[in-house]
């Protein structure tokens, strides 16, 4: 499970907010999700090479990496699901970056579906909705992706799509119940052009609301998938 340490940002009022990295490190071989091949990182131009290339003492390297989409912490675009949804170059920036955010914490939840009344009492109209389950401490294991991982209900994802979240994440192997080929969550958040982030990590560092979320991929046309760098600015207290 990556975890890093919290770390301090200056905001633009001078004072410091806590910058908490929520974010998968992708390596060579790595299994996210059950299935998936691992990304291959390989050098394209090795440092050993390119010192025929410049001057002495200058030298580069260039890597090369072959993966597929779902790798790592990453976000689904509404084309994911849907041949007419919008894709990565095509989600507003607006539900990714500089996001208010509310965290909702189900990790005490005594089964895995995660239903409506988990959100009672959150206001989560155009925030990022980052649900913690704690399943991120299996990543890297076989539990991780084994049966009975945290997933939304259909009664949830109907609960959230009425309420219009710019964002919903989950550090869970899925937001769905693997076991469900309907793929409720994916079906009605994507539909709606409600994007999703997925194998989050380190959210038990989040307060229940004043930080910041920011998820942003690489746009990307005609994907509607792809790995991000997923972290929150802690208002300071």
């Amino acid at each position: 499970m990556n975890t890093p340490a919290p770390q301090p940002s200056p905001t633009a009022a001078g004072s410091a907010a806590r910058l908490v990295d929520l974010s998968h490190v992708v390596r060579h071989g790595m299994t996210t999700y059950p299935g998936l091949p691992g990304p291959h990182i390989e050098d394209h131009l090795s440092r050993e090479e390119s010192r025929a290339r410049y001057a002495p003492g200058t030298e580069f390297q260039i890597g090369r990496m072959t993966l597929v989409a779902n790798t790592g912490t990453y976000l689904d675009a509404p084309f994911h699901r849907f041949a007419d949804g919008g894709d990565l170059s095509q989600v507003p920036l607006s539900r990714l970056v500089d996001v208010p955010g509310v965290l909702v914490d189900v990790g005490s939840t005594p089964t895995p579906g995660i239903g409506a009344d988990a959100f009672a009492g959150c206001a989560v109209s155009g925030r990022a909705v980052l649900i913690r389950t704690g399943w991120d401490r299996h990543w890297g294991t076989e539990a991780y992706g084994a049966p009975g991982h945290p997933f939304l209900t259909a009664e949830a994802v109907s609960w959230l799509v009425s309420q219009g979240p710019a964002v919903v994440g989950i550090d869970s192997v899925n937001i769905d119940d693997m076991a469900d080929l309907h793929r409720p969550a994916h079906t009605g958040l994507l539909a709606t052009g409600i994007p999703i982030v997925e194998h989050l990590c380190g959210l038990a560092a989040l307060p229940a609301e004043g930080f910041r979320f920011h998820a942003a991929p690489v746009a990307v046309a005609g994907m509607g998938t792809f790995p991000v760098r997923a972290y929150a600015l802690v208002d300071p207290v």
